[in-house]
């Protein structure tokens, strides 16, 4: 069976459960008909011979019997008998042995030379004279009815078995018409690596349905991965080209004959610099790598969070002093997490660092950190160039840049990196901006461990 379609095994077992119902059905049909017709016989024999005592006459000389007296009805043959048991009147089967002996009221099954009969006796004696009155029907007459029905059955039931197995092609046809449409729209995917394409069934909420729906949200997110990826790669080549083409030119700056060692050195620096900006986004992009396969693991330990908010915001202070930017720490003390001290120090120093890259000359830059019984809430706000509310979701991509006049200062990786950590903390962060003024970034961090979310 497993070597056949899925229709072609639907159909069969609806073929075989239909035949079987039918032939239960006439079965009890043709039990319930042969009982009937039986009772209906014995009934009739019964009847006959007590309504024929109204056309029955016994006097002291004989019985008379009325010739209107009906001797034979619907298969059942009426006789009178004297009391020798010789024949008054009326009819028996022909093969029908009439030496058989009366039994008053009886109606009993009698097997004799002739074939199989029933027969009803009934007796009435008045003034020391009897008579006696017997119904005989043939058990052949009465089983005609279930063998007329036998050979109607034996005709018609091969046809109703086709119309079944034909009945059944069809429903089950339409029935796994969506399901063929899924397999071929699956298949013209699969060939022409159109991820685009959907499958389209049309309203419904049956099975076929929910697994057509599951099937396009699978294609979407297959597709924004591919897509993903496709970004990914590009913007990772576009990152890496640059640096890749400086360390280049330097090189053969440096190996031009005639160069003093102040210019070699200062070619070196160079070199130097653009391999250490490499080295960090391969880095970043490893660690990320690991998260996303989820075998970077997280090294828990409490620590003092306040303390470590401090040092980061005094370290930034330096940076954004290049720009005239003033920082502002409001951290509330004594916050212990249990957490990976590393990581979360990345996370602060990000978020800040990307502060200080958008945000305005001379402007603001504010750290703020408290905790409740419960949760460590931090923000990061500046009063910079801001986010476009359209770009809101874009800014967690990875190299994507909210300024590309910035795309010089960094790889478009601090904040991908950013929203892992506090994710992988149990935690959420959330964005909010206004072009023009300024970005809010606010993380929330569980104090307690949580589930890990990564494995190592």
């Amino acid at each position: 069976m497993k070597r056949f379609s899925i229709q072609l095994r639907v159909t069969l077992w609806f073929t075989v459960l239909m035949v079987a119902l039918a032939a239960t059905g006439l079965v009890f049909l043709f039990y319930m008909g042969g009982q009937s017709a039986l009772s209906a016989t014995k009934d009739r024999m019964t009847n006959m011979a007590e309504a024929s005592w109204s056309d029955i006459h016994i006097r002291s000389d004989g019985a008379e019997v009325d010739n209107d007296l009906e001797y034979f009805r619907d298969g059942v043959y009426l006789s009178v008998y004297d009391t020798q048991g010789l024949p008054l009147y009326g009819a028996v089967p022909r093969r029908f042995d009439n030496s058989v002996v009366f039994a008053d009221s009886t109606l009993r099954e009698v097997t004799d030379s002739g074939g199989k009969w029933y027969v009803y006796d009934a007796c009435q004696t008045i003034d020391g004279i009897s008579v006696w009155v017997r119904t005989v029907a043939a058990v052949d007459e009465v089983d005609y009815t279930i063998t007329a029905l036998l050979r109607l059955a034996g005709i018609v039931f091969p046809f109703y078995i086709l119309l079944a197995a034909a009945g059944g092609y069809l429903l089950t046809r339409r029935a796994l018409l969506p399901v063929r449409q899924i397999t071929q729209t699956a298949r013209e995917i699969g060939q022409g690596n159109d991820l685009s394409r959907r499958i389209a069934l049309g309203p419904g909420k049956d099975d076929v349905h929910v697994l057509a729906d599951e099937f396009n949200r699978m294609f979407g997110r297959l597709e924004a991965a591919f897509d993903a990826e496709k970004q990914f790669v590009s913007d990772a080549s576009h990152e890496l080209r640059t640096p890749t083409a400086v360390i280049l030119s330097q090189c053969e700056d440096a190996l031009e004959e005639g160069r003093s060692p102040a210019e070699t050195r200062t070619a070196l620096r160079t070199i130097q610099k653009q391999a250490e900006k490499m080295a960090g986004m391969l880095a970043q992009l490893l660690m990320l790598a690991r998260a996303d396969s989820g075998r970077q693991t997280l090294h828990r330990e409490p620590f003092d969070l306040s303390g470590l908010a401090e040092v980061v915001a005094e370290e930034q202070r330096e940076l954004a002093a290049d720009r005239g930017i003033t920082v502002t720490a409001a951290i509330q003390p004594g916050i212990t997490l249990c957490g990976d001290e590393t990581l979360l120090m990345r996370m602060l120093m990000n978020l800040m660092e990307n502060g200080i890259k958008y945000g305005r000359d001379k402007g603001h830059l504010t750290l703020t950190l408290a905790a409740d019984a419960r949760t460590v809430t931090g923000s990061v706000a500046d009063d910079g160039i801001g986010i476009a509310p359209e770009n809101l979701d874009k800014i967690w991509r990875r190299f994507w840049q909210a300024d590309p006049s910035h795309s010089g200062k960094g790889a478009g990786l601090g904040l991908s990196m950013v929203k892992w950590i506090v994710e992988a903390h149990g935690g959420a962060i959330t964005v909010e901006s206004t072009p023009g003024r300024g970005t809010v970034f606010t993380f929330t961090l569980p104090l307690c461990p949580t589930e890990p979310t990564q494995k190592g």
